[in-house]
């Protein structure tokens, strides 16, 4: 198992959304959300962001989180991940999916990526009052 402090988690999003999403991480998990940097494409070029993308990920393993799977953020997110062989992109993040990250970030990159979009699917269902959500 790699050593978890080595990976970053780097959440890319429009807008504020990945600071938001960082923000609850950090109300809900504490110190162990410090693994994640969140990052806005607003008003960058696409160089920009690919710059600040290679700069949050640092020289460690890294995750890239996306919002959209199309799009500017995941088109930077891509070629960031280019020359890296220890750099992922997993889009349609969500806050399930961040906890997960940054409490089981340690696990092989392999089972981590495929941890992850499992966990993010299965947080998605519909949900109401007349009914427990199925577990």
């Amino acid at each position: 198992m790699s050593d978890p402090v080595a990976r970053t988690g780097v959440v890319l999003a429009h807008g504020t959304m990945a600071v938001g999403l960082v923000d609850a991480v950090r109300h809900i998990a504490g110190s162990a959300a410090d693994a994640l940097v969140p990052l806005s494409n607003e008003g960058l070029s696409p160089e920009d962001v690919q710059a600040r993308i290679e700069e949050a990920a640092g020289e460690g393993a890294a995750i890239v989180f996306v919002d959209l799977q199309a799009g500017s953020c995941c088109t930077a997110a891509l070629a960031s991940c280019r020359a890296c062989a220890d750099r992922i992109v997993v889009t349609g993040v969500n806050l399930p999916m961040l906890l997960d990250f940054v409490f089981n970030r340690g696990l092989p990159f392999e089972e981590l990526e495929q941890r992850l979009v499992d966990r993010g699917r299965s947080a998605i269902r519909p949900v109401s009052a007349d009914r427990t959500p199925a577990g």
